[in-house]
């Protein structure tokens, strides 16, 4: 049995995908990132980064694993599924594992983070980062053509950088004219884990979100700016 703690953002729900898609049994324990929950003694007793998701594996002395993407390596070869068992397959893999890691995740964050939370609109910032995210776009639409997964066969790779990229629309950046990757983002929503997962710990309300930050006295916005 695993123990999930999560909240409803990206590196979250690549955790709740891919548990959802190995049918290995967890509990969810909602982190309430708006309330602090993450930077809480107990939570960081299990994440010493006070980031999520984080898990603990009870069949396994009470494991603690935090990192999305450690989790997911972690997940993958204890349930022997989304890896290749060669080398060179679970290179590959990993190198897009990587790339969403070091390049998608964080240039999406910052595009959120300036086109969408930050107080004062900085567009040279909001630029640079849409420009950045497009390129990486761009890299997936290429390495899509003539497939129907990042590297052949589905794997942890599809899951964390499509995690992220559905939503490219938050952050304000655009996928348009980009027919491979666009397919492919449609082939994982179709995927009754996917949607399962992205429902954890509940369902994302873009609408509530946007009214949230048009508060005054907005929790996000003083987040972003500490």
């Amino acid at each position: 049995m695993i123990d999930l703690y999560t909240d409803a953002t990206p590196n979250g729900w690549k955790v709740s995908v891919m548990l959802e898609e190995i049918g290995l049994p967890y509990t969810v324990h909602h982190v309430d990132l708006m309330q602090g929950q993450q930077k809480a003694p107990w939570f960081l007793e299990i994440c010493p980064n006070g980031r999520i998701p984080a898990i603990v594996d009870r069949a396994n002395g009470d494991f603690a694993v935090f990192e999305s993407g450690a989790i997911m390596l972690y997940l993958a070869k204890q349930s022997g599924q989304l890896m290749p068992s060669d080398a060179k397959g679970e290179s590959r893999v990993t190198q897009w594992l990587m790339f969403q890691m070091a390049g998608i995740g964080p240039m999406m964050g910052q595009s959120n983070v300036f086109y969408r939370y930050f107080p004062e609109k900085l567009p040279a910032a909001i630029k640079r980062y849409h420009n950045e995210c497009r390129r990486l776009y761009e890299v997936l639409d290429r390495q899509l053509a003539g497939r129907d997964y990042l590297c052949d066969e589905y794997s942890i790779a599809d899951i964390a950088n499509w995690c992220w990229v559905r939503i490219h629309f938050w952050g304000g950046s655009s996928i348009e004219g980009l027919a491979n990757l666009q397919a492919w983002l449609d082939r994982l929503e179709a995927r009754p884990a996917c949607q399962r997962g992205i429902a954890v710990p509940h369902p994302a309300d873009w609408a509530k979100y946007e009214r949230d930050l048009a508060s005054e006295d907005s929790v996000v916005r003083g987040l972003v700016t500490q």
